[in-house]
């Protein structure tokens, strides 16, 4: 995940990119805290290396969120922020500050 701040505003939101390699995958979902665990609101985009990618913008905050590819919950292999969950898993938390 990469974060991008802006400069003009402290208050606006930050753009933030997730990355997923997932090369055998056939759908890739990017959910969370920020869109209400919607699993059809942030489709990932798939490249020729099969490297998976979704840009948001987001205020600051903290958000726990993870990756929904072909009906499987998977964390952010990039992210070692986690938490647990009420399933008895864990999520990938997001801190964006301001």
């Amino acid at each position: 995940m990469r974060t991008k701040g802006n400069k003009n505003s402290k208050l606006e939101g930050r753009r933030i990119e997730f990355r997923l390699e997932g090369p055998n995958a056939q759908e890739v979902c990017l959910v969370g805290d920020f869109n209400g665990w919607d699993i059809k609101a942030h489709p990932m985009r798939k490249d020729e290396k099969g490297l998976w990618t979704k840009a948001i913008t987001v205020s600051p905050g903290r958000y726990e969120y993870r990756f929904y590819a072909d009906g499987q919950w998977l964390n952010d292999p990039n992210n070692p922020l986690r938490c647990g969950n009420c399933f008895g898993t864990e999520n990938s938390v997001l801190i964006v500050l301001p």
